[in-house]
């Protein structure tokens, strides 16, 4: 194994439950319920592009919704969440260990590039990505495999030689289409789905040395 390639959202920061949240909270205030089953099933890939929101909302309680003050409102809040979610457990260890052992280190999110460098600058860990691929790099993203077949080609290793770190079964399915090793780590949202298909399943990156997964993923 030559390389990782991280998630993003939900693997390195959890940017999905305040979003989450935000949602929940204007459902409630309309007197709905945002289900977090719904919601977990289009995270992680092009599903959620074609749910809207509002348009849920309006046939859950049949009537039209002011979108503009929603979207002020639920901006604000989803920020004020989103401020205050740390870098993941795991993550740090496992960035700065591949650095250490001389992995390339890649990044595969149906994201924007402005969305996720903005974070990783944020965070600080934009220098550790020798490769960052995002939905402005492809034509179709997760659960389609050419964010992770591109970050490979740039990084320039063969999908065989790659860990691929998601939270998602959109991540999942991509990945495995790419041809590579997959270790899971499932968030709150997530962890209700089926991953079947991955090849390691973890509570979260602490739970595992990345040495002890490299020799997994060899194994295999």
């Amino acid at each position: 194994m030559k390389a990782l390639i991280f998630d993003f959202d939900g693997l390195i920061v959890d940017t999905e439950i305040p979003d989450y949240y935000s949602w929940q909270e204007v459902y409630r205030d309309h007197g709905a319920e945002l289900p977090i089953e719904l919601w977990g099933s289009i995270v992680g890939g092009s599903g959620a592009s074609d749910f809207e929101p509002h348009v849920y909302l309006e046939e859950l309680t049949g009537k039209p919704v002011d979108r503009e003050d929603i979207w002020i409102k639920r901006r604000k809040s989803y920020l004020e969440h989103l401020e205050s979610q740390p870098v993941l457990p795991g993550v740090q260890q496992y960035l700065d260990d591949a650095k250490e052992m001389g992995l390339k280190i890649g990044l595969a999110s149906s994201s924007t590039q402005c969305w996720v460098l903005g974070h990783l600058r944020r965070l600080g860990l934009l220098e550790y990505f020798e490769a960052i691929t995002t939905s402005d790099d492809v034509e179709v993203t997760k659960p389609d495999p050419a964010l992770f077949l591109l970050a490979a080609k740039r990084m320039g290793v063969k999908p065989s030689e790659v860990i691929v770190l998601e939270d998602s079964p959109n991540g999942v399915e991509g990945a495995k289409r790419a041809g590579m090793y997959v270790a899971v780590v499932p968030n709150q949202l997530t962890a209700q789905l089926e991953m079947g298909q991955a090849d390691q399943r973890l509570g979260s990156l602490a739970e595992m040395p990345l040495q002890e997964l490299l020799e997994k993923a060899r194994a295999m």
